[in-house]
């Protein structure tokens, strides 16, 4: 018999969660009322949205990434649906194409402008009608371009091919019909060839989304499934549930055999419905319970012991739902991994939550926690899948758009700050274009000649750099950066010295001379 030790090294073993601070968060927010189990936030490195209640019909918010601080009470918003919103999505490769469902039996996407919503939004781009009830779920399918999987109160689950050119479809190009109670979740494998499901009959089933046909279905009894996640690096399917005695319950799958777990443990006795979220950069499992304040996390290896505990963050304040950053929107300079958007209802707040690896050295790029990751370039076209190829995802590398975009921030801060001491503002001498590599990664670079321009402009001539390229772009950034840095800590001092230097005394500073 071998040996196995309790517990194994791992370099994730501190990871700490920091919450944003009050002008970080989103206030003000009225966040939906719906007691279905679903996140109701969506977010990308530009817009976050989320479900709100409203009157008349469904809505939800469409915020800047950046528009934090308290939020109008009239914002405008995203208001075409007859019924209530029950879930949205961003498309993961078009930042400003969201989809969302609704009580009224529809899924609608909409276009939002570069600058936001500004007002009001009635009129979708597409309307996708083919259920006979309300629709709970949709979910983009992970390498294939337009392509949308929906799931609602009719017990179906349909696929559909939004590149079509009609703006009202309802012909989906797949109906599976395999589920006899109301589908709770739905999760695809890495290369979208195999769709997971859990259902209100506690069984989890593996399926293929081009035909419908039924691989896999479990038919244990002591794991009753809620929700289920692909761990597909590792070849698994992770699940919550609970247990026969009503103890939350977390279980690990092989997805050619669903007769027998892998693993299993119970986590607690609460009542909470709890929503796993896998990175499959750092092999993380991060665990989230709907109305509790704590967020777990786990470790998942190939090797026994499968599922190994790291720690966990606690907080006061209960969370509603769960929106999450992809990996191109998260800051690698202060080694951010993950990051939540938390649904505080009882504080109508959404607020964001970073998970970080703490670093001796953080401004240095941790190439070892920042592996390749999955990009925002689609892989193939709707038509390529459904002709049955299969193909995993574009990788992206996040180093250097990161650390250049990074730079381009706090440089545009630091003249934001010059321009207000006392108009002695400098600029930069240099302009950004709008550049991408060969494999796809966009990139600013600096270009002698005039000031900063827009970060990300959308008409910008293009072209491709060479790796030495890049490496001189970036030197030039941090050049900038330090030099900027001294020149504000310098104008700084000098205000100071002025303000000492003018200060009236107070009245009971006045100096006092004797009477004779």
């Amino acid at each position: 018999m071998s040996w196995c030790p309790p517990y194994r090294s791992s370099k994730f073993r501190h990871v700490y969660g920091k919450a944003s601070t009050k002008d970080h968060g989103y206030h003000g927010i009225p966040i939906t009322h719906s007691v279905h189990d679903n996140h109701y936030c969506s977010v990308n490195p530009r817009f976050i949205a989320i479900v709100t209640e409203c009157s008349g019909g469904g809505a939800f918010l469409v915020l800047s990434i950046h528009h934090t601080g308290k939020v109008d009470p009239q914002h405008p918003r995203v208001c075409g649906h007859s019924a209530r919103v029950l879930d949205v999505k961003w498309n993961p490769f078009d930042d400003h194409c969201i989809a969302s469902c609704s009580e009224d039996c529809t899924v609608k996407l909409w276009d939002i402008p570069a600058n936001g919503v500004y007002q009001n939004m009635t009129l979708p781009r597409k309307v996708l009608q083919g259920h006979s009830r309300r629709v709970n779920l949709i979910e983009w399918h992970p390498t294939a371009r337009d392509l949308l999987v929906s799931s609602a109160y009719d017990y179906k689950v349909m696929v559909w091919d939004v590149s079509v050119c009609d703006s009202v479809l309802r012909n989906p190009v797949c109906v599976i019909s395999l589920h006899t109670e109301l589908v709770l979740s739905m999760s695809f494998n890495n290369d979208g060839s195999s769709l997971a499901t859990t259902s209100l009959d506690k069984k989890i089933r593996v399926m293929d989304p081009r035909t419908g046909r039924l691989i896999q279905v479990s038919s244990s009894k002591l794991h009753r499934a809620n929700k289920v996640v692909f761990i597909g690096d590792q070849n698994m399917l992770f699940s919550t549930g609970s247990s026969p005695w009503n103890q939350r319950q977390i279980t690990l799958w092989d997805p050619d055999d669903l007769s027998e777990p892998l693993s299993e443990e119970e986590v607690d006795g609460g009542a909470g419905v709890l929503f796993p979220f896998y990175d499959p950069d750092t092999h993380i499992l991060y665990l989230a319970g709907k109305g509790d304040g704590n967020i777990r996390y786990y470790e998942i290896s190939s090797e026994k012991p499968y599922v190994q505990f790291l720690t966990e963050y606690y907080s006061l304040l209960p969370q509603k739902g769960l929106g999450v950053m992809p990996k191109r929107g998260l800051d690698v300079s202060s080694c951010e991994v993950f990051r939540f958007y938390r649904l505080v209802t009882v504080k109508d707040l959404v607020e964001p939550l970073s998970m970080i690896v703490p670093r001796r050295s953080p401004k240095t790029f941790q190439d070892d926690i920042f592996p390749m990751t999955a990009g925002n370039e689609a892989a193939l076209t709707a038509q390529q899948w459904l002709s049955g190829i299969n193909r995993g995802q574009c990788n992206w590398e996040p180093r250097w758009e990161t650390m250049v975009s990074v730079c381009i921030e706090r440089l545009g801060n630091w003249q934001t700050s010059l321009d207000s001491i006392e108009g002695k503002g400098c600029h930069l001498g240099h302009t950004l274009n709008h550049c991408s590599t060969p494999t796809g990664p966009v990139l600013m670079c600096l270009k002698p000649g005039s000031k900063i321009a827009n970060p990300y402009p959308e008409t910008l001539p293009r072209r491709g750099l060479s790796s030495f390229q890049m490496c001189f772009c970036v030197l030039q950034l941090l050049q900038a950066f330090y030099r900027q840095q001294e020149e504000i800590r310098g104008l700084r001092d000098q205000l100071n010295q002025k303000k000492v230097l003018h200060l009236p005394l107070l009245p009971s500073e006045q100096p006092q001379f004797a009477e004779f």
